[in-house]
């Protein structure tokens, strides 16, 4: 039961009353992270912008908050003074950046370490120490420290010396949009990106940030030798015309289609048309993509690389990231298999699914803090 503001604040049986900051909602990762925590009906309160959020929460109050995320700026134009008129005693940050003069209870989830595990990825030394500070900061500060697999979990007590009994795994999941369609439902996919009736799919949904590895990926399909073949990669970061690196170099690939940003529903037919779903990671805290394709029948290819064995399990054809040739024979072999093989394939990736649907269920807080 979700305990609204009417008036004066509803309070729950322990006399809290429960904001979580959602700026990042229609973010990938973090976004649909943001959006299954809304639904466990625990909070009175939302940050964040009003268009967004009531596209998914009809009723919550919402205490409109823009500014930009990671940011030192951020810190001093937080709304402090609204959470208190609206009674708020515990404030979920569903990110490591939580507010330093919030004094009510928090309760925080770290997704991952990368910031700290891959410096390389940040633009300067500085944002490596405000991701070290603020990271120790809130393993100190928060009552609760969520994480959304047992490889996070680890990291967080090695690395930052979280404790332990502060830890609690919330899993991810897969919306229930995500199911299997029938080909000529999703076909329409092909003609509007020039794709032939004849070619197979090789799909990568995400972002091109370096530790995704599209590089490696996009060098692994140039080698493999089959001309009826394409490679689609989603995400709304996927633009010719950015004059990035990996952009340049597909230029020579005339059979990489990149699509930007799509909705959700188109993405449900993307990994419904798709023969093979690639993700050459280097780092994951969960990633949720490998599930969407199982979700939807596609056999998936993955790294073997973080947390991606504890998420995917025996449910993909699993490389190693580091290694270009080792993609490349894995999306041969998915390519290649009989119809048995993927068959088997397929069943296990459902059931992996339902693994982590079952999981979130029951891993979903009922006490943020």
């Amino acid at each position: 039961m979700r305990h609204r503001i009417t008036g004066e604040a509803m309070k729950d049986t322990k006399g809290e009353i429960y904001a979580i900051d959602a700026r990042m909602i229609e973010e990938s990762g973090i976004g649909t992270y943001i959006r299954m925590m809304l639904r466990t009906g625990k909070y009175s309160v939302a940050l964040g912008s009003e268009s967004k959020i009531r596209k998914y929460d009809k009723e919550i109050k919402i205490i409109s908050f823009e500014e930009k995320i990671y940011s030192i700026k951020e810190q001093f134009k937080y709304p402090y003074k609204q959470l208190r008129r609206n009674g708020v005693t515990v404030l979920h940050a569903p990110h490591y950046n939580a507010p330093l003069f919030w004094n009510g209870k928090l309760t925080v989830t770290i997704h991952d370490l990368i910031h700290l595990k891959f410096p390389q990825y940040l633009p300067n030394k500085a944002a490596f120490v405000y991701a070290w500070f603020m990271m120790k900061y809130v393993c100190v500060r928060a009552g609760r420290i969520y994480t959304v697999s047992d490889f996070t979990k680890q990291d967080l007590i090695h690395i930052l010396h979280a404790k332990e009994d502060k830890i609690r795994i919330t899993y991810n999941t897969v919306e229930e949009c995500f199911q299997c369609r029938n080909r000529s439902e999703v076909d329409y996919l092909l003609s509007r990106y020039g794709i032939p009736k004849e070619n197979k799919i090789i799909l990568y949904v995400g972002n091109l940030k370096p530790h995704k590895n599209l590089v490696a990926l996009i060098e692994a399909f140039s080698l493999i030798r089959m001309k009826d073949l394409n490679l689609v990669l989603v995400g709304r970061c996927f633009n010719r015309n950015k004059g990035n690196d990996l952009f340049s170099g597909t230029e020579k690939i005339r059979r990489v289609v990149m699509t930007g940003a799509v909705s959700k529903e188109e993405l449900v037919d993307w990994y419904n048309v798709a023969d093979v779903f690639a993700f050459p990671s280097l780092y994951e805290g969960f990633g949720v993509p490998p599930l969407e394709a199982m979700a939807c029948g596609t056999p998936t290819v993955c790294s073997r690389a973080a947390s991606m064995p504890e998420i995917v399990g025996n449910a993909a054809v699993m490389v190693d990231p580091a290694d270009v040739n080792s993609i490349q024979q894995g999306l041969e072999k998915t390519l290649n298999m009989t119809s048995e093989e993927k068959t088997d394939l397929i069943e296990k990736g459902y059931k992996r699914v339902e693994l982590f649907r079952r999981k979130c269920e029951t891993s979903k807080p009922t006490q943020p803090a």
